[in-house]
């Protein structure tokens, strides 16, 4: 068998990338102008391909005695059921903690997630690895968030980790996955399926089976220097964190569709409207941090810069994405 080793795990619809190997045998053949199956794999016969003889044998048979009776129909069903397992990509249970296939990751996200829910998971990120200090290299990406649900930042974030725990419970019958690595995982599915950019993410974060230290998310009264200085102690540039809070372009602050992630965060900062909502209530429009950030001219200038310019926003988002869930992540050791 073919094994393919990507240390990288993309988010796009359309991808096929697995971060660990996976075996596969590939039954094609032809019988009366319609496919049937036939077994053919590199190396030696697995159980299929006997199963996959068997059943070539039996419609070869079939072809010859005229039309099938409901019994060979309910054979040939009953060995389809047979073979489906070995038609799947494999999975070694044994050393499911080690390995990942990532359509498998990818697919239960999807069966949980939607537009409306896709702003508090991305959030969910945010709140576990915005927990990171570079002094000493506590909180990050970590899954501690789980076990912080009860503070008073991270309220209304136990409802994003309940979607999330539905696709846990279906992914780990299959092979073990982290809290860490989902919950990346997740966030970049939900940027994706609201129309932002796919962004890879790479896998095999461990778990923390601790809280991590609190006070290590910005408040909402912070000015732009004191915002400045809090991104510092977590790695990241006024550029950086400009770019990170454009993620607010989707949820319920008031910029723009809250299921659409583009620029219009941006866009809506700098008309420097009066600052409620487009139905003309008195509710703020966004935090009082998002303002804070065009009263800074470094700040500022970026803000300009992605509000032309969505292509830029897009690609510095997801690469200020991946350096955030890999911010203070502890890597599982081959």
């Amino acid at each position: 068998m073919e094994l393919t080793n990507i240390p990288y795990l993309a988010s796009s619809s359309s991808s096929s990338i697995f971060y660990s190997s996976y075996s596969r045998c590939t039954c094609r053949g032809k019988k009366a102008g319609n496919l049937v199956i036939t077994a053919s794999a590199a190396g030696g016969r697995c159980a299929a391909d006997l199963a996959c003889s068997q059943l070539v044998e039996q419609e070869n048979k079939d072809a010859l005695s005229g039309p099938r009776s409901s019994w060979h129909y309910r054979r040939r069903e009953f060995a389809s059921a047979i073979l489906l397992p070995f038609l799947l990509p494999h999975v070694d249970v044994s050393s499911a903690a080690e390995t990942y296939n990532e359509s498998i990751i990818r697919s239960g996200v999807r069966t949980v997630l939607t537009k409306a829910k896709a702003a508090g998971v991305l959030r969910l990120v945010f709140h576990d690895a915005g927990t990171f200090d570079v002094s000493d290299k506590s909180g990050g990406m970590n899954g501690s968030i789980i076990y912080e649900v009860d503070r008073p930042e991270n309220t209304g974030l136990n409802r994003s980790i309940k979607i999330l725990g539905k696709a846990k419970a279906g992914i780990d019958d299959i092979q073990k996955v982290s809290w860490a690595d989902l919950i990346a995982v997740a966030g970049a599915e939900a940027v994706a399926l609201c129309g932002g950019p796919e962004i890879p993410v790479r896998l095999g974060r461990l778990d923390s089976s601790t809280a991590d230290p609190a006070g290590k998310l910005p408040e909402e009264t912070l000015d732009a220097a004191a915002l400045k200085t809090l991104f510092s102690t977590k790695g990241f540039s006024p550029q950086e964190m400009v770019v990170l809070s454009g993620a607010h372009t989707i949820g319920g602050k008031g910029f723009g569709s809250p299921i659409v992630f583009d620029n219009t965060y941006f866009k809506v900062l700098l008309e420097k409207k009066p600052q409620t909502s487009s139905s003309g209530m008195e509710a703020m429009v966004g935090l009082r941090t998002d303002w804070a950030l065009t009263e800074d001219d470094e700040c500022l200038r970026w803000i300009r810069i992605y509000a032309e310019d969505q292509a830029r926003f897009f690609d510095d988002f997801r690469d200020t994405y991946i350096k955030l869930v890999d911010s203070g992540a502890t890597w599982r050791t081959a």
